[in-house]
């Protein structure tokens, strides 16, 4: 099933409107290594993290060296774990998070690559910074040693109204493009899960971040 769906999805999948390739991030969140490893085989080349321990725990058992994202929301006495094994933090939401990497950063020598998560549609329950507060926070975070902001990532609401979910994702795009004017290293616009990456992808996302459409339902 997970050959069948990777080749159906990437088959289906090419550019965005904008001529930007699409990546497709797989979410691995209690997938076993070994559906991992077969979703690499049928050509994923990017996998997505939520939980550090099943990181670390599952770390050495992937197989053919993907590109390795953290999708979630990140603790900053947990990032000790991800220095140097992650290529790219999607959930950087907040000041005190980007400073706590851009310490560790610096310690190892080593420059971590981010996206600023925002919170597209003002909810309570989600990360990231507010619309209104976005260019502050990357005027201040760009400054930071051993960080480079790559672009953008956000998760649109749960909601059965397309007009108002496309409206959001356009939002997005036009604020990535903002930062991409000013900044040639912005080159991420990660945005859209399993329910509503074709709407965020014809909105102009260039990443979309793939749980249940790559390994199916998950059972918890």
């Amino acid at each position: 099933m997970i050959e069948e769906n990777v080749k159906s999805l990437l088959g289906s999948l090419s550019v965005n409107p904008y001529g930007e390739k699409v990546t497709v991030v797989a979410a691995v969140k209690t997938q076993t290594p070994e559906d991992i490893n077969a979703a690499i085989r049928a050509g994923i080349t990017d996998i997505g993290d939520n939980r550090v321990q099943e990181f670390t725990q599952k770390y050495a058992a992937i197989e053919g060296n993907p590109k390795r994202h953290f999708i979630g929301r990140l603790q900053t006495n947990k990032i000790k774990y991800l220095i140097g094994k992650v290529d790219l933090y999607h959930s950087v939401d907040r000041i005190d998070l980007a400073e706590e990497l851009s310490l560790a950063g610096h310690k190892k020598g080593a420059s971590l690559n981010i996206l600023l998560q925002v919170n597209i549609g003002n909810e309570v329950t989600k990360g990231g910074f507010e619309f209104d507060k976005l260019f502050s926070a990357y005027e201040r975070i760009a400054a930071m040693p051993a960080l480079k902001i790559k672009g953008l990532m956000a998760m649109l609401p749960a909601s059965d109204d397309a007009a108002l979910l496309s409206s959001l994702a356009r939002k997005m795009r036009t604020a990535y493009d903002k930062l991409k004017d000013g900044d040639p290293g912005i080159s991420v616009l990660s945005m859209g899960m399993s329910g509503d990456y074709r709407l965020c992808i014809d909105a102009g996302s260039n990443m979309i971040r793939l749980g249940t459409a790559v390994f199916g339902k998950r059972d918890v």
